[in-house]
């Protein structure tokens, strides 16, 4: 149950929906085959305000949360495939990266963990 949430300058909405990078997102991720169909979550964040090395240039950041036991070069790829559809979608784009961090097994709890009440 990975968890991709896109930071994006407001802007980009105004290049392509926020449907169609979600999408995108959602499509690369589950062609690395490192997920299970259908568990894949995707959201963005749209920023009116911000500051990218003092300019107002575009941008689009991923922060990207999976299970813990995937190699270093299982998650590069991921980035890789990501970062470059992105990249092919929204050329124009002067910034957009990735950064993949671990949900640890030992302390992960979604509800249906959870029992009673």
């Amino acid at each position: 149950m990975p968890h991709f949430v896109i930071d994006c300058s407001e802007n980009i909405l105004n290049k392509k929906t926020p449907n169609e990078i979600i999408q995108r997102v959602y499509d690369s991720a589950e062609a690395s085959g490192l997920f299970e169909d259908g568990d894949i979550k995707v959201r963005i964040n749209p920023f009116k305000y911000y500051t990218i090395g003092n300019t107002r240039n575009d941008f689009i950041h991923i922060f990207a949360n999976i299970m813990e036991g995937r190699s270093i070069l299982e998650k590069s790829d991921l980035s890789r495939r990501i970062v470059s559809e992105l990249k092919s979608m929204l050329p124009e784009v002067p910034i957009i990266s990735i950064n993949i961090r671990d949900f640890e097994k030992a302390s992960y709890c979604n509800k249906s963990m959870v029992e009673g009440k």
